[in-house]
């Protein structure tokens, strides 16, 4: 299963994508954008991202950038302000108090213009084409929301940035092939958009927007699409923390609620897709248990048995190395995927432990 989760789902895309393809009727369209960004105490980089935001190439009378400050105690409000005073596209909501992502976004679409919605992280610097890119796929009716592309910077400066960039890169594939056969199962939370009229106003508990935003969309019969040219950037290190990883993890458990909704009616490619990466993905620290428990059983039982958990051993073994040896300046790049990996599923399990006692709140 864990092979099947990892390797053969993707490889079974690749294939389905050879005999079956369902491209974006993609067109010149430039409706009015509005760009919401969500930020809690974001001044370090908030004033980057106005300026990053306001570079963008797309008509000057048919966009907005709105600043859904929620409850920020920081130079935040300060920062935003003196751009909204200085420049009619750039509009601060400053919200009193801290409620949460998802709440700052229900409030911020509601006043937005735009007939297109564009989200992006206070983090993530946007390309310069990436929302004309992203509104090209709103020519074609049948599409309600396009996921961007997440690519890391800086990762040879973080610890973990090429585990990370490998991760994304490989994300990336997994989504680009499922939107072309149809429609990709979620978006990149640093970059997507959406048909204002279709949005979801989802309950402000929700955690992981990025998915239960788009899935809300195939809801009522619109597909999300996938655009690998409209591109967000963020620094590896703010991409790393247990913490922020669990948080993820929560919200992954969470989205399982969705899943009925791929049932009744049945929408069988959709479903496939969902098992294979999301529930099964959920599925990963329980099969590295018990993949390591039988072998345990089955160790004097035949050879391969020994051979099997000697490899296991191995990589846990090398996971724990990693950080042992990087405490001391000494680099251990043979350890460092196997690490990533036992880190992204123990977070998981972090989460499901923090979705069962109710305690996550996604911070804007």
């Amino acid at each position: 299963m864990l092979i099947y989760t990892y390797l053969g789902y993707p490889l079974i895309l690749a294939l389905i994508v050879l005999f079956k393809s369902n491209p974006v009727k993609r067109g010149d369209f430039q409706p009015f954008v509005s760009l919401i960004v969500p930020a809690y105490n974001e001044e370090g980089v908030i004033e980057e991202k106005i300026k990053n935001s306001l570079n963008i190439e797309y008509p000057r009378d048919k966009f907005e950038v709105i600043i859904a400050s929620d409850g920020s105690t920081d130079g935040t409000n300060e920062i935003a302000r003196g751009y909204a005073c200085a420049d009619e596209r750039v509009i601060l909501l400053k919200f009193p108090r801290n409620r949460g992502k998802i709440s700052v976004l229900n409030d911020a679409v509601s006043k937005a213009r735009g007939e297109i919605i564009v989200f992006s992280d206070a983090s993530s610097m946007i390309d310069p084409k990436a929302v004309r890119n992203l509104v090209s796929h709103f020519k074609d009716e049948s599409v309600g929301c396009v996921s961007g592309v997440y690519k890391v910077l800086k990762r040879d400066l973080s610890p973990m940035g090429k585990q990370e960039d490998l991760y994304w890169r490989y994300e990336t594939f997994i989504k680009r092939k499922e939107s072309q056969i149809g429609s990709t199962v979620g978006a990149h939370g640093s970059l997507y958009a959406i048909r204002k009229e279709l949005y979801p106003y989802p309950d402000g508990a929700t955690i992981n927007d990025d998915y239960i935003i788009p899935m809300r969309v195939i809801r009522q019969g619109y597909r999300v699409s996938y655009e690998p040219e409209a591109v967000a950037f963020e620094e590896a290190e703010r991409m790393e923390g247990f913490g922020r990883r669990a948080r993820i993890g929560a919200g992954n458990y969470q989205q399982l609620k969705e899943l009925k909704a791929l049932i009744r009616p049945l929408k069988g490619l959709l479903l496939f897709e969902f098992i294979s990466h999301k529930l099964l993905r959920l599925c990963s620290p329980f099969f590295l248990m018990i993949a390591f428990g039988a072998n345990l059983i089955l160790f004097g039982t035949a050879p391969i048995y020994r051979l099997t958990l000697s490899a296991q051993l191995l990589f846990y073994l090398s996971a724990v190395v990693f950080p042992l040896l990087g405490r001391i300046g000494v680099k251990a790049k043979f350890a460092m995927m196997p690490f990533y990996f036992i880190l992204i599923n123990s977070a998981s399990l972090m989460g499901l432990y923090k979705i069962m006692r109710g305690k996550v709140v996604w911070k804007g």
